[in-house]
């Protein structure tokens, strides 16, 4: 399934668009448009230099990228509604000693992905419909 994201960049910002990196890729690659300092433990917000028009009946996900996980940068899972026309922004900090984000850096990726609006019933917990797992929470079905 394709859909059509439009973006807009921010005045001066002259990086790369977002894009999918390979023909399977669910999310594309969001990019870093300046230069930031991360230090240890701290969080911070990295500018993408550019907005987004989400399709309706759609929400960006800003989720982090694997490779820089795995070097102690992490990113802040967030959610872009359809309505934002702002500059994207990722939250991000590192559980290292510090982290140099780069421009062009690829930061965070953003998956687009069709949301279901709910009708809001509020009901007495006995009159949920009842489970096997009930009210069996973290760690409930097993560690494994």
């Amino acid at each position: 399934m394709t859909t059509t994201l439009r973006i807009a960049r921010a005045p001066g910002y002259t990086g790369p668009l977002p894009a999918h990196q390979t023909a399977r890729a669910a999310g594309l690659d969001l990019y870093a448009a300046h230069p930031l300092g991360l230090p240890y433990a701290e969080v911070r917000r990295v500018s993408t230099g550019i907005a987004v028009e989400i399709p309706p009946g759609h929400v960006g996900l800003i989720r982090g990228r694997s490779g820089l996980a795995s070097a102690g940068l992490i990113v802040v899972e967030g959610t872009i509604d359809e309505d934002y026309r702002g500059e994207v922004s990722v939250l991000a900090y590192t559980l290292g000693p510090g982290y140099e984000v780069q421009p062009g850096m690829r930061i965070a990726q953003l998956v687009i992905v069709p949301y279901v609006r709910c009708e809001v019933i509020e009901v007495a917990a006995a009159d949920l419909t009842p489970t096997v797992r009930g009210a069996g929470g973290f760690g409930s079905t097993g560690a494994r």
